[in-house]
């Protein structure tokens, strides 16, 4: 089941202090790799945390684990995942000037892979 759903990507502090001991630390990928989302949101998608989930756009992809979040946490249909090279690779070059990738309100499809 494919779903459509508003990608969030942002600063984390354990991405932060992960960010400081190096980006290739198991650590940092770790963090970067983990999917957020409404739990009723995982239960309608037949998800558990730890699932893997491929999200996508025009841009690109990629294959994250997704973690549950309270829907008082986190709204239904968005996703939030901590800057990292998956988030990277579903942004577009262009800044609009600012350097900065547009990263905020990007839509996403959102799909379970196979075990």
């Amino acid at each position: 089941m494919t779903e459509t759903m508003i990608l969030i990507p942002g600063r984390s502090s354990k991405q932060g202090t992960s960010l400081n001991k190096g980006k290739l630390k198991e650590e940092y990928i770790d963090v970067t790799s983990i999917l957020e989302m409404n739990m009723d949101d995982m239960t309608r998608l037949k998800l558990k945390d730890g699932d893997e989930v491929r999200i996508s756009n025009e841009i690109g992809s990629a294959v994250v684990r997704c973690k549950g979040r309270k829907p008082d946490d986190l709204p239904s249909g968005v996703l939030f995942i901590a800057y990292g090279p998956p988030s990277s690779e579903l942004m577009d070059g262009d800044t609009a000037g600012s350097g900065m990738p547009l990263s905020k309100h990007m839509q996403v499809k959102i799909e379970k892979v196979a075990a």
